[in-house]
């Protein structure tokens, strides 16, 4: 594994911040478009997008050089079920509580890799686990009692831990020649997974309007193609575990990004519980480095 030089910190600090603003421009998209059908249109375009790209700089989507099965799982469980259900659920989930509840995504990796994979975690990854998910507990809790739509939290935790199995899939994509061709495919994998459900529940009622359009365009550029260019890039570069500590600034900004643009208020416990999560990440991501 390789150590994380500048370019790998200015990736990995411009990758933090796309994929938390994502949180924020799918509220805006969501309140005035169907969450699924919106998605799988995004998709579409990100994916066309990137494959026309890929194919202008000699990638070609030739069935010995991909990592089809990562493909399909990443595309699944990434864009399908963890954006599907993050789009569905930021209809009554502010997008401030969607971001922490994503941020927890490298303790379930740990918690996943210790108790399934039998990976080593020492007594300060243990302690982390215990740490961060004790902060996670403290927003949700918080968050309940103030009326938050548990119905949406549920969706949001069911998402979290399908992004965590899609990053464990990552790897071997990362590793692949043909990048920019692997990431418009799983592109292709989430339009298409989410397509028949939005058909078959949804109604294309779309409130145009200038923030919409501005956000749709946002998420669909910067979250849906260059994000996703800029992590698989970062996980070949220095791996999957140093890549993963970006992940702490997630929590701050995707909450300041909503605080921003949404006016999102924060209460106490959620600043506390951020502080506690990005605590119990760093103990979990530097006990996990260490045992590498």
């Amino acid at each position: 594994m390789r150590a994380m030089d500048i370019r790998a910190i200015l990736a990995g600090l411009a990758f933090a911040f796309i994929w938390s603003s994502a949180f924020t421009s799918a509220r805006i998209i969501v309140a005035e478009a169907p969450p699924m059908l919106s998605l799988s249109l995004r998709f579409f375009i990100s994916g066309t997008i990137g494959l026309g790209l890929a194919l202008l700089i000699g990638q070609r989507a030739k069935l010995s050089e991909l990592p089809w099965r990562a493909i399909i799982v990443f595309g699944l469980c990434q864009n399908a079920v963890y954006l599907g259900l993050n789009f569905i659920a930021m209809q009554t989930v502010p997008a401030s509580l969607a971001s922490i509840i994503a941020s927890a995504m490298p303790l379930l990796v740990a918690l996943i890799g210790w108790l399934l994979f039998s990976e080593r975690l020492p007594w300060q990854g243990i302690f982390g686990l215990i740490v961060g998910f004790f902060g996670v507990a403290l927003i949700m809790g918080a968050r309940v009692s103030g009326g938050a739509d548990m119905y949406g939290i549920g969706l949001c935790v069911v998402a979290a831990l399908s992004l965590a199995i899609a990053t464990l899939a990552v790897k071997s994509a990362s590793s692949s020649g043909n990048l920019l061709m692997v990431v418009a495919l799983q592109m292709f994998v989430g339009a298409m997974s989410l397509a028949v459900p939005g058909l078959l529940l949804e109604t294309w009622d779309v409130q145009w309007s200038q923030k919409l359009t501005i956000a749709f365009v946002y998420t669909t550029i910067f979250p849906g193609l260059v994000a996703t260019v800029i992590w698989f890039w970062l996980v070949g570069r220095i791996g999957p575990v140093k890549a993963a500590t970006f992940h702490f600034l997630n929590p701050f900004f995707g909450i300041l990004v909503a605080a921003i643009l949404l006016n999102e208020g924060l209460g106490l416990y959620d600043y506390v519980g951020v502080v506690i999560i990005t605590l119990g990440i760093w103990a979990v991501q530097t006990s996990r480095t260490a045992a590498r």
